[in-house]
């Protein structure tokens, strides 16, 4: 259940870098402000946040190629950062079984959007685990 908090809250993070132009770090402590959370959760929404800004370039490359007919900048800003994170987590973290995440995008999507966005979020992430080895 942290872990899930901490995407949410990753989540919200990476959006107000997208959307509000934050600073990455800025837009942790802000979200994470009042938190009662383990340094453990912490510290996994940092490295979801820090490392998905830090590789973001060739995660929308990734996106861009499962979301024919569309252009990125297109993509509701709750999507593609779900996305994004969801890509970073597949790469960057082995020991999480790839469908736990792509599970977790699939709540965050239809928390944060609706049904149709979790869908959608779950078809692009299933084609793109081919890729990434998962």
């Amino acid at each position: 259940m942290l872990r899930r908090t901490a995407r949410s809250k990753a989540l919200q993070a990476l959006f107000a870098v997208d959307v509000g132009g934050l600073e990455p770090e800025k837009a942790l402590d802000y979200v994470l402000e009042g938190e009662d959370l383990p340094q453990k959760a912490i510290s996994f929404a940092r490295d979801l946040v820090l490392g998905t800004v830090a590789q973001q370039g060739g995660l929308d490359a990734i996106i861009e190629k499962y979301v024919r007919g569309w252009r990125l900048e297109r993509l509701a800003a709750v999507d593609r950062n779900i996305l994004r994170m969801a890509l970073f987590e597949m790469k960057n973290h082995p020991e999480t079984p790839v469908n736990v995440v792509i599970n977790e995008a699939v709540e965050l999507a239809k928390t944060f959007n609706d049904e149709k966005a979790g869908r959608f979020v779950n078809a692009l992430l299933d084609n793109a685990r081919q890729e990434l080895g998962r």
